[in-house]
């Protein structure tokens, strides 16, 4: 396509481009190819697959290789068009929102996509010879206009999604290869945030051209949206991230106050690393810390596992930047703390959880909880003894996963608080010998390595039951040996007063 240079440029609908198109042809075969792609709806399929094949043609013509010769005046504006271009190409080949996109569409989407990273080679190559160019200085000006763009389009289909196909991932990623070759860039996170101290880097440019779909009534209009900003999000860390902390805390909120479960967790992935790369400082600026607890903690009363998850991880990277905020008075009774609220809502939901998967990930998490509030945990022994014993009671599956976390906190538990350990001697003993002989003649799937596992670790605290209690456990177990038929039991039982005998009280 080769339009004659007198003629007058077609009128550009729906540009957002400000100050005139280059007057040379190639200006003009821009201007068409642009107004092809902005076409009226009942033409735009057919305008859209002409114009990929004009701009194709427009990159292989002879004309193309002076793209970035800036000595020429009327290709002045050419850096700003072929920006406008590149972002045309990335709608065009943006999976379809909602119900609507699935099955044939997105076979034609990748299709599209595979198409328009052919386009984006070409155009690539383009600025990297005339990089190597002595003649072409203005291939700065259009690598900055395209980068953020392409970049966009490279990530929507690189990673694997339902609207992408093997041949469109395998061209994304020579996409963002030849983006990061151009740049000279050596990794994604160099690009976004800059190699060294004195480049800016570019996350600054992909954000503002995210923002538009990252607002409360457009951010589902392009599924792919939300993955771009999480995945290029968890590129940029300490230091950098501090300085675009306004760009990316709304909309990571936004995301996870999605009523959708896969939103959620996704937007909570984001919060995370945000909590880890943010300086404490930045985040009590402006009671955003509070903010973000609430925003978490208000999940909490989900039932999905994975989301539940992810909140108390990224909560307990949290509790120490909202602690920093509270100030204890020596004389005074030490405040609660949000780790004692959140503690306290797990377990009033582990208590009556039936569902295994809710139980297991409480229980994981359990010991975390302990180990990070230490002798304070005393506020919440009684109930914690009731969780502790209610699900060393229950049988977990082949992992034990459940059962085995469990024990772990116990130990801790017994570790913070063994003043208080020796008045609920005989209800941890029971339930730690019961355990004991429920895992020595199960004759279920179980395998060996977890029962043997098991049985440690109920040994382990029945060890330091006894030091906690001064003895006492080694007292009430010397009958036990001798009438336990069971000689797996007995010998757990042996080990526990051997252990003992001799061994200083020492509770930590």
């Amino acid at each position: 396509m080769e339009p004659d240079g007198s003629r007058e440029s077609p009128p550009r609908e729906g540009s957002s481009f400000p100050g005139p198109w280059p007057s040379s042809a190639l200006g003009q075969a821009f201007s068409q190819i642009l107004h092809q792609f902005a076409g009226q709806e009942s033409r735009r399929g057919k305008a859209r697959n002409a114009a990929l094949r004009d701009l194709s043609a427009v990159l292989d013509a002879k004309e193309c290789d002076q793209l970035f010769a800036g000595s020429d005046t009327s290709l002045r504006g050419m850096p700003e068009m072929l920006g406008q271009v590149a972002k045309a190409l990335g709608k065009y080949a943006a999976p379809p929102e909602g119900p609507e996109g699935g099955g044939d569409r997105h076979s034609e989407v990748a299709e599209k996509a595979a198409a328009v990273g052919l386009l984006f080679l070409k155009l690539l190559r383009k600025v990297e010879t005339a990089k190597n160019s002595l003649v072409c200085p203005a291939w700065k000006a259009g690598l900055r206009h395209l980068a953020g763009p392409i970049y966009i389009f490279a990530i929507t289909h690189n990673l694997e999604q339902p609207w992408t196909s093997p041949k469109s991932q395998g061209v994304a990623g020579q996409v963002l290869a030849l983006l990061l070759q151009v740049t000279e860039c050596g990794s994604v996170a160099g690009f976004l945030h800059g190699e060294n101290e004195d480049e800016q880097g570019r996350f600054t440019a992909v954000m503002g051209l995210l923002k538009p779909d990252l607002n409360k009534d457009s951010w589902k209009s392009n599924p792919a949206t939300k993955h771009v900003f999480s995945w290029t999000l968890q590129k940029v860390t300490r230091p950098w991230l501090s300085q675009h902390l306004e760009r990316v805390l709304p909309p990571s909120l936004l995301i996870s106050d999605d009523y959708q479960t896969e939103n959620k967790i996704l937007g909570v992935h984001c919060l995370h690393h945000i909590v880890l790369n943010v300086p404490a400082a930045d985040l009590l600026q402006y009671n955003r810390a509070q903010v973000l607890y609430h925003a978490l903690f208000n999940h909490l009363y989900t039932r999905e596992h994975h989301l539940i998850q992810a909140v108390l991880l990224c909560l307990l990277d949290l509790f120490p930047i909202l602690e920093k905020a509270l100030h204890w008075k020596g004389d005074a009774a030490r405040p609660t703390t949000h780790c004692d609220e959140v503690l306290q809502l797990i377990l009033m939901h582990m208590e009556p959880e039936h569902r295994l998967l809710l139980r297991r990930t409480y229980a994981r998490n359990l010991p975390a909880f302990v180990k990070r509030l230490g002798i304070l945990t005393v506020r919440h022994l009684k109930r914690l003894d009731r969780v502790i014993i209610g699900y060393l009671e229950v049988y977990d599956g082949p992992e034990e996963e459940a059962r085995l976390k469990i024990l772990e906190a116990l130990k801790l538990l017994m570790r913070y608080t063994w003043p208080r350990v020796p008045c609920r001697l005989v209800v941890l003993l029971k339930a730690l010998l019961k355990l004991i002989c429920d895992v020595a003649r199960d004759s279920s799937l179980t395998p060996e390595s977890v029962k043997s596992a098991l049985l440690e670790e109920a040994t382990d605290c029945l060890i330091l039951l006894d030091r906690c209690s001064e003895g006492q456990v080694k007292g009430l177990l010397a009958k036990i040996p001798q009438s336990c038929e069971d000689s797996k039991v007995g010998n757990y039982i042996r080990r526990v007063q051997q252990v003992s005998e001799g061994a200083p009280y020492n509770a930590t």
